[in-house]
């Protein structure tokens, strides 16, 4: 598979996949978002399941920890 069609099908999987969670917190959309994210990132990276999880996994915990509320409550 092209990098184009990699890149065009994780974009549409991840719109598609993101605009039925309009009832998800903001902080859990960007764990969303970053494990999206990750997941491409490992996959372009390594090209292997291992890798696309592993990527998938760590981009979870940073989009987790960037999207906390700041105020503490």
């Amino acid at each position: 598979m092209s990098i184009a069609k990699l890149i065009f099908t994780s974009v549409l999987l991840s719109t598609l996949g993101l605009s039925g969670c309009s009832n998800m917190s903001h902080q859990d959309k960007t764990t969303a978002g970053g494990a999206v994210v990750g997941g491409v990132a490992g996959n372009l990276l390594c090209g292997g399941v291992l890798c696309t999880g592993v990527g998938a996994a760590v981009g979870g915990v940073i989009g987790h920890e960037v999207g906390k509320d700041k105020k503490k409550k």
